[in-house]
């Protein structure tokens, strides 16, 4: 199980493939079917019968007068690992109508096909490829590919849904730019655009402009890139020779010198080059006149939001400064009789000591720590998209200024009595500046999970150098960030793994549960694949780095964690909707309760008794006004899934459940049925031969020598079992087999090959019957015998006969059983679909509890079976590992793939089971239910706070009780809405397991 976890890391996050000519020279290895449409071409032959055109003769030999002209398409294709990979692509694409050859190159992963647009086109043979089990990519789009680019952008200034959604609705109609989504969680954006029609800085001056400040994070561009300090003079001289140098440099791409911050920035690629050696090189080019070292680096996230959190925490403060003031003027002292008798002194006509004191005390928080509320609310009215600074700056602004109103006519009148709201606009923007501190402060430990990923990476390494003797010469400790593609690490007890790579010398257990959630200690010997940031145990490691930074498989988690919560999930339409009518909406029903009220007591509709003594019904209408419009809260609405999204893919991902966004966590919470592939999902997928029967005379080593050369090309489990089996007849290590002619593979059956002067046939019992095969009674005995066993009868067969079956078992997982029991109780209807025959699944059916059963299925039957159930009404869910699952796992609402399964299958999953244990299901779908249950609880307190709020700032409640919001409690309530939003969604960070999983782990 361990050693299946960790392959994920350094075989799934990264894949490689060699470049090929365009035009492939490949014979086919199937006969050509007559696939040219009729009369649709007339061919002159000449004096060599045009017989021996090759496919570039085909698209456009002169020989041939076409009347429909002839295309050759040239494909990508990924996934492939053997030439019965390769046979079963171009037997598929054969198959299409209007195709005239096919070629397929499995070493350069290259199909070329010479097809007939008008019968089929170049997206039906994509199609076709990808349903046989492998990806393709059009090489045009491939090309095209290199030019789309992803870039994230930190975003200053949003509040609410209505400022993504108005940063979002500028990037989208950018030239350009394919798709962009910006979160406010993260404050983020993250924009797929082709960089031959736009730039990274267009981009950041498109959101500048939509009224926000945009910080570029990254374009995308360089995932090999390094920023190094410089020490000392950098004059043109030297700046001229350090270029010069390091571009001549092979594999640097790029450099660029910054003389201001002494700075120098280099693109290369990590397989030629690496920092280090750049670091070297450009001390030496510079003749020792400057040092070169690591520029400083922060994560930028974090230095933004601490910036954010500490200007916040100062405008409080200051705030604090005037506010209290103005607060104890107009709420205390007026009770103690002195202060009140000196507060109510005359300066100029009626106006007191008391209203001068606080229009001078107010007036630098409306305007100094208010200011970004006015240019929030400036920006946003000016792209018709009013937010929630529109609401504070009408609300504060009211309150203000009829203040002044009142002071100034009290100044210039000697009966007019004034009554100020200073303490309103004070006290509201204190209140409202104190609640975003504490949500940024509270949206910071949403990310934790990153941070904490991001931190795994150790500071140090040491690096060891060998002699021509090869025995180790020094070692030396590096910064770890300068580690290079195959340097030698040593890593001691108790160290952590500097990189990715593999062990070349020592023997230990490692720790890799920060990155793989599996608790257990893996052994690790010469050979073995090591995961950066994991703790070494006991034993000293040589380790050889093949992954280094954004290479890494750390990084790359990270990388998948960042998109997963910048992706939206589909409940946020939701709130998007509803903040796009939201602020007109309050500004209406403000402005509707002040004139209710005013015109209510200028009618005298309500008795003068219910007004305060300290002010007339005008005051007391617009007191109501602005208690409506600040208590109204867009924030709370545009949190409510995106903290929680976030918080969830952090937690998942420490579990060992890689979730890739809220689309995938909103689909697995409505999860009710569940298919599972048998092989390496419900079982172990590690099948070994348990018992061979010959049904003639044959040598049994001989036998295995026939069967072995016929299945060493093949990459089924099974296939593998029998090699590996094989080999025990042979003392040497890498046995050589007799060659296979003529080989065939076709998927989910078997294979057949012409070895020495036999045809040899390996497969199941239907493979043999397509083949005219006629299956002996003994045999069929032996199958019924093998299948009730829960063993795989693989049958072989000489010259059409018979001649032996070979028993193969695959030892079902430990936790089957438990897994889909505990699924049952959940709810969730367990199938199992498998390629092996109706015998050996329905064994394995019994022994994990599940009754409905698909056997004897090739790829694309899992793909329909998936098809039918959603027909059926269910939100279906595929487990699966292989190549052979990935056209299910794309067609199901969630797909989930082992960790230790192909590239294929986890690129096509929405989430990835890290440690390859069943109980991830469960974590999986427990979790998106605890997480949608945190969503929804948020909507119903933001909307029913909202729906509450309003009607009692509004005075509902006043004519029976008396009760009313005086603004500033109304904008400390919606402070606090975001703040507990924000905090509910961080209870997610606590959450367990089921108690059967943790019961099975203590």
């Amino acid at each position: 199980m361990a050693a299946a976890t960790r392959t994920l890391f350094l075989s799934c996050f990264h894949s490689s493939g060699s470049e090929v000519s365009r035009h492939l020279s490949l014979r086919s290895r199937y006969p050509s079917m007559p696939r040219r449409p009729r009369a649709a071409v007339a061919v002159e032959v000449g004096d060599d019968g045009g017989s021996g055109a090759d496919l570039e003769a085909a698209a456009g030999g002169s020989n041939i007068n076409v009347a429909e002209e002839e295309k050759v398409a040239v494909f990508a294709v990924t996934g492939m690992t053997c030439t019965a990979c390769a046979g079963s692509v171009e037997k598929a694409v054969k198959r299409l109508p209007g195709i005239q050859e096919a070629a397929v190159d499995v070493l350069g992963g290259r199909a070329q096909v010479a097809f007939y647009p008008a019968s089929v086109s170049e997206e039906k043979i994509r199609e076709t490829i990808e349903d046989a089990g492998f990806g393709a990519k059009l090489i045009d789009e491939e090309v095209k590919e290199k030019n789309i680019l992803v870039c994230r952008l930190h975003i200053k200034g949003m509040t609410c849904t209505s400022c993504t959604s108005t940063v979002e609705s500028a990037l989208q109609v950018v030239p350009g730019v394919q798709r962009a989504s910006v979160a406010l969680a993260t404050e983020e954006a993250e924009i797929r655009y082709d960089r031959r029609v736009v730039t990274a800085t267009q981009l950041v001056h498109t959101v500048e402009e939509s009224g926000f400040e945009a910080i570029l994070v990254t374009t995308g561009e360089d995932r090999s890139r390094i920023d190094l300090k410089v020490d000392g003079i950098l004059d043109e001289r030297t700046v001229m020779v350090v270029k010069n140098s390091v571009e001549a440099l092979p594999g640097v791409e790029d450099i660029k010198v910054d003389t201001e911050l002494q700075k120098i920035t280099i693109s290369y690629k990590p397989d030629q080059t690496g920092p280090r050696d750049l670091i070297e090189f450009i001390e030496s080019a510079a003749s020792g006149h400057i040092a070169v070292s690591i520029y400083p680096e922060a994560d930028g996230r974090e230095q933004h939001r601490n910036g954010e959190i500490n200007r916040y925490r100062k405008s409080f403060l200051w705030s604090l400064m005037f506010t209290v003031p103005v607060f104890l003027t107009s709420m205390v002292f007026m009770y103690i009789p002195v202060l009140k008798d000196g507060l109510d002194k005359k300066v100029i006509n009626m106006m007191g000591i008391g209203e001068l004191l606080r229009w001078i005390l107010s007036t630098p928080v409306q305007f100094v720590i208010g200011r970004k509320f006015y240019t929030g609310a400036y920006k946003a009215i000016c792209h018709g998209s009013p937010n929630m600074d529109v609401l504070i700056a009408l609300g504060t602004n009211t309150a203000y200024f009829y203040s002044v109103y009142s002071v100034l006519r009290a100044a210039t009148s000697e009966t007019y009595m004034a009554t100020d709201f200073f303490e309103t606009s004070s006290m509201l923007i204190s209140f409202i500046i104190l609640g975003k501190y504490l949500e940024i402060l509270a949206k910071g430990k949403t990310s934790e999970a990153i941070a904490k990923l991001m931190d795994l990476a150790p500071e140090t390494a040491t690096v060891l150098t060998y002699d021509h003797e090869g025995n180790v010469a020094s070692e030396k400790e590096i910064d770890g960030r300068l580690i290079q593609k195959n340097d030698v690490i040593k890593v001691i007890p108790g160290g952590k793994v500097a990189s990715d790579g593999f062990v070349i010398w020592g023997q230990s257990h490692v720790n890799e549960s920060m990155i793989t959630g599996e608790s257990r200690p893996v052994a690790k010997k010469k050979g073995d694949t090591v995961i950066g940031g994991t703790v070494n145990e006991n034993g000293v490691l040589h380790v050889r780095a093949t992954f280094v930074g954004s290479e890494s498989a750390l990084a790359q988690i990270v990388r998948l964690v960042e998109s997963a919560q910048m992706a939206k999930a589909p409940v946020q339409k939701f709130a998007d909707q509803i903040s796009k009518v939201f602020v007109p909406l309050v500004i209406f029903l403000s402005l509707l309760t002040w004139l209710s009220w005013f015109l209510a007591g200028r009618f005298h509709s309500y008795p003068s008794s219910w007004i305060p003594s300290s002010m007339d019904s005008f005051q007391l209408a617009l007191q109501f006004g602005i208690s409506v419009m600040v208590i109204a809260c867009p924030c709370a609405l545009g949190l409510a899934t995106p903290t929680a999204v976030m918080v969830a893919t952090g937690v998942g991902a420490s579990q060992g459940v890689l979730i890739k966004g809220g689309q995938a966590l909103e689909s697995a919470q409505k999860v009710d049925c569940i298919v599972f592939d048998k092989t390496g999902t419900l079982t172990i997928g590690k099948p070994i031969v348990v018992n061979t029967r010959l049904l003639k005379n044959m040598v049994l080593r001989e036998f295995y020598d026939y069967v072995a050369a016929a299945e060493v090309n093949s990459e089924h489990p099974l296939g593998k079992a029998i090699v590996e089996h094989a080999k025990k007849f042979y003392p040497e290590e890498n046995h050589i087999w007799p060659e296979a002619r003529d080989f065939l593979s076709v998927t989910g059956h078997g294979v057949k090959a012409n070895i020495s002067d036999r045809s040899v046939i390996v497969g199941n019992k239907s493979f043999m019957l397509s083949l005219g095969i006629d299956i002996p009674v003994e045999a069929s005995e032996i199958l019924i015998e093998e299948e009730d066993n829960a063993q795989t009868g693989i049958i072989v067969a000489m010259d059409q006969e018979v001649v032996g079956i070979i028993a193969v078992s695959d030892p079902i997982k430990p936790n089957a059983h438990e897994v889909v029991s505990y699924l049952k109780s959940m709810k969730v209807e367990c199938i199992m679909v498998t390629g092996d025959n109706w015998g050996t699944a329905k064994a394995i059916g019994r022994e994990v509890g599940i009754e409905n059963i698909m056997a004897e299925a090739k790829p694309e039957h899992k793909a329909e079976k998936v098809k039918e159930l959603q027909l059926s009404g269910k939100t279906v869910a595929m487990v699966g590992d292989g190549i052979n699952d990935s056209p299910a796992l794309v067609a199901a609402d969630v797909g989930m793939a082992i960790g230790a399964g192909t590239d294929v299958a986890i690129e096509a999953a929405d989430i990835v089971l890290m440690k390859s244990n069943l109980e991830d299901v469960i974590t999986a779908i427990d979790l998106s239910r605890k997480t949608f249950f945190r969503i929804r609880m948020n909507y119903v307190w933001a909307l029913g706070y909202n729906i509450m709020g309003i009607p009692i700032a509004a005075g509902v409640l006043f004519p029976s009780t008396r009760f009313r919001l005086p603004p500033w409690v109304a904008g400390a309530a919606m402070a606090a809405s975001s703040v507990s939003v924000v905090c509910w969604s961080l209870l997610l960070r606590y959450y367990k397991r089921p108690l059967v999983i943790q019961e099975r782990q203590t």
